[in-house]
Formats: structure tokens, C-alpha cells, sequence
């Protein structure tokens, strides 16, 4: 008579969760850019060992109350009440991830997760991110153009901007894409009623919002003081390298060096925004090695500095499922 035998109980296999592995992503991206940008950031490190302490963490202050305003225009742009403290996190962690896409997009989808998974149904989620950009927008543009007209000599331009040719170039460039863009919109039935229920949709929420003052101060005081904050850590850091130029002309040159860098897109605007911001630094009349250690200076305080915690940050609100 044959015997029945149990098999052993096979051991299972612990899988890994994917959120652990998620979190775990932005510490190794950040870890492999910082690894491969080292050699700037100490060379930027160095310029700054000599700097005034005082004004470092002037800008070191502007750069966190940053985030609180950042924080503040998210809040504007829905009707929710979002929590606070996650949502200045959130900001602060937006910074990791928008050095690892262009043109925003990094710290746009973390904002988009996050009101996602706070209820907010995708229409209204990205119609709350297009919000938030043109608010953003319209401040710095508005800002620098009022700067500008009480200080119409901030600036020595002369032989740095293209001549006629140069901008009637642009201006055509710019217009064939444009162009192109409506073309798209014109053939494809299906893209152009998306985007037109997104416009509807979009301009209904935006309507709805500024009919609420407490969101509409929010909206465009957290997107005005943005900007400034930014421009200040900007003069802040100029001000520790004892560049001779006045701080609102540093502010002035960092807007318009934004503003110009917004049409090329990349990662964390690395490249693009340096390069716009070190000319416009110039243009205002600091000596090009001046320059060129402010912005080294300005990067590692608002965007190097960070990086780390803001990766950890990141990690931590993908586990705990708050993205």
C-alpha cells in the first residue's frame, strides 16, 4: 500500500513592493547627476568659501520661503483645501525631480500626482497645473517689464542682443511653429476636441476660482512672490561675492535671464538658464568671472545644496503613498 506524503511547504518569495522601489528611484538619479556634475559643483563650492556668510544665508532663506509660495499658488488653483505642510514638502521634493526632466515637467508631475491622489479627477488636475504656469508666467513677465520701466539702465544690451536679421529670424521661427501647432489642431478631429474641452474646462475653473478672494490672493500672490524670492537669493548670492553691481540690477538681470531661458528646455534649466543668466550678469555690469562664480554660487544654494534632501523627501512621500 503506497504512502501519501505531504510535500514541504514551499518558502515564498518576498517581492519587493514597487513603491519601495519607486522611492528608492529619485535617490539613485539624483546620486548619478551629482556624481556626474561633481567637478563644477566644487568649484562652485570653493568660490563660495570665501564669501560672506550673512548673505548665503539670506539667499538660503529665500530659496525655503520659495517653496512656501510656491506652495501657496498650488493651493490657488483648486477649490479644495489642500494640507499645508504635505503640500510645502511636496514643493520641496518638486526641486529633485525637476532636475531630471526638462522643462518642468519633473515637478509638474509630482504636483499632478499629488492632487491626484488628494481626489481630484485628471480634467481638473491638469487644468490646475496649466493654471499655475500662466499665473507663474504672467508675474515674472509683469515684474520684469515694471522693473525695466524704473530702471531703464539695468541692462547695457548693446552688442549683446541679435540685430535686426538676428530678431526677424526668431520672429519667423517662432511664427512657423505657431503655425504648425494650429495646423495639428485643424486636421486631428480628436486632438483638437480634447483641447477644446480642456480650454472650456480650464476657463471654467479658472472663473469659479477668482470668484473665491481667498483663492485668487493665494493664485497670483504665491505666484508674484516666486519669482521675487527667487530674484532675491539671486542678489543675495552676488551680494556674498562682492559683485559690484546693484541688487535690484542682479534681480533684474536673474528675471530676464528666466524669461529668455523659458524657450529652451532642459533639465532643471541647466544650461539654458545658466548660460542667459551668467550674459544677463554682464549685461548688468559685473566682470565675467564675477559672473560666472554667481551663478555657480546661485545653483549650488537654491538647486545643489537641496538636492539630496529634496531626493529623500521624494522617496519618502512615494512610500508613505502621498504621490
Amino acid at each position: 500500500m503506497a504512502v501519501l506524503t505531504t510535500p514541504p511547504p514551499q518558502r515564498r518569495r518576498r517581492n519587493v513592493p514597487w513603491r519601495t522601489m519607486a522611492g528608492l528611484l529619485p535617490a539613485l538619479l539624483v546620486g548619478a547627476w551629482m556624481a556626474g556634475h561633481w567637478s563644477v559643483v566644487a568649484d562652485g563650492g570653493r568660490d563660495l568659501l570665501s564669501a560672506h556668510r550673512g548673505w548665503l544665508v539670506a539667499a538660503l532663506a529665500a530659496t525655503g520661503l520659495g517653496w512656501v509660495a510656491n506652495a501657496l499658488a498650488r493651493q490657488g488653483t483648486v477649490h479644495e483645501r489642500l494640507p499645508a505642510v504635505r503640500l510645502v514638502v511636496t514643493q520641496f521634493a518638486a526641486t529633485a525631480a525637476g532636475q531630471l526632466a526638462p522643462a518642468g515637467i519633473g515637478a509638474s508631475a509630482v504636483n499632478l500626482r499629488f492632487l491626484r491622489n488628494h481626489g481630484l479627477p485628471l480634467m481638473r488636475t491638469s487644468a490646475a497645473l496649466a493654471l499655475y504656469s500662466l499665473a507663474e508666467s504672467i508675474s515674472r513677465v509683469t515684474l520684469l517689464l515694471v522693473l525695466l520701466v524704473a530702471f531703464p539702465h539695468a541692462l547695457h544690451t548693446a552688442g549683446m542682443l541679435p540685430g535686426r536679421t538676428g530678431m526677424v529670424l526668431v520672429a519667423v521661427i517662432a511664427s512657423a511653429v505657431l503655425a504648425g501647432a494650429v495646423a495639428v489642431l485643424a486636421s486631428m478631429r480628436r486632438v483638437r476636441d480634447a483641447v477644446r474641452g480642456f480650454v472650456v474646462s480650464a476657463v471654467a475653473d479658472m472663473r469659479s476660482l477668482h470668484a473665491r478672494p481667498s483663492r485668487a490672493i493665494a493664485l497670483w500672490g504665491g505666484s508674484l512672490a516666486f519669482p521675487v524670492l527667487q530674484a532675491a537669493s539671486m542678489a543675495a548670492v552676488a551680494m556674498a561675492l562682492d559683485m559690484p553691481v546693484p541688487a535690484v540690477h542682479v534681480g533684474i538681470a536673474y528675471l530676464a535671464a528666466t524669461c529668455l531661458a523659458a524657450v529652451i528646455p532642459s533639465p532643471g534649466g541647466i544650461g539654458s538658464v545658466d548660460a542667459a543668466l551668467a550674459l544677463a550678469l554682464v549685461a548688468a555690469g559685473s566682470p565675467t568671472a564675477t559672473a560666472a562664480s554667481a551663478v555657480l554660487g546661485f545653483r549650488i544654494v537654491t538647486v545643489w545644496l537641496p538636492l539630496v534632501p529634496a531626493a529623500v523627501a521624494l522617496s519618502a512621500l512615494i512610500r508613505r503613498k502621498v504621490l
